[in-house]
């Protein structure tokens, strides 16, 4: 309960979706800003890096095609997608990367700031299943240099994800 006038406070500041998604389904948060580098090569592992969070607590939202369908994977920034294994775990065939422009008008956000939280058209999403051991995760909460660390427990329930193991070192 003492989150609260701390997510109001940020919806109220200009939150974004995913930070205005969090409040309205009350689950608690905690927001993370750093100062974005568009130098740095990786958008989850400067996040990591910023915030001094370990990069397995970190995750990083990706949007692929499985089957002709937009889909979320939600991985840890340390590793990689695995498309075959997000694709066995929707129960299809073939997963592939999807195009950048179609995965920021999909979603309404822009790459390296893309949440799994908030976004214009609800996907179908999966959480990797390393995300369990941990009591919180940060994931985008819809820009560079926003991350919302939340329970993975949470994540999962707002989503509806599907966990599976599908991400690689």
């Amino acid at each position: 309960m003492a989150k609260k006038p701390k997510q109001q406070k940020q919806q109220q500041s200009g939150g974004t979706p995913a930070t205005v998604a969090l409040t309205a389904a009350g689950v608690p948060y905690e927001i993370h800003a750093y100062d974005h580098d568009p130098a740095h090569p990786s958008y989850g592992e400067e996040a990591a890096e910023a915030m001094g969070v370990s990069p397995d607590r970190v995750f990083k939202t990706l949007v692929a095609d499985v089957d002709g369908a937009l889909t979320v994977a939600v991985v840890p920034v340390a590793g990689q997608l695995d498309l075959k294994a997000l694709a066995a775990a929707l129960g299809g065939k073939r997963a592939t990367m999807a195009d950048p422009t179609l995965a920021e008008r999909t979603t309404g956000y822009v790459r390296g700031g893309i949440s799994p939280l908030g976004q214009r058209k609800k996907l179908r999403t999966v959480l990797d299943d390393s995300a369990s051991a941990h009591p919180t995760i940060c994931v985008s909460a819809g820009r560079r240099g926003l991350e919302v660390e939340l329970s993975p427990k949470d994540l999962t329930n707002l989503t509806e994800a599907v966990l599976a193991p599908i991400g690689r070192a």
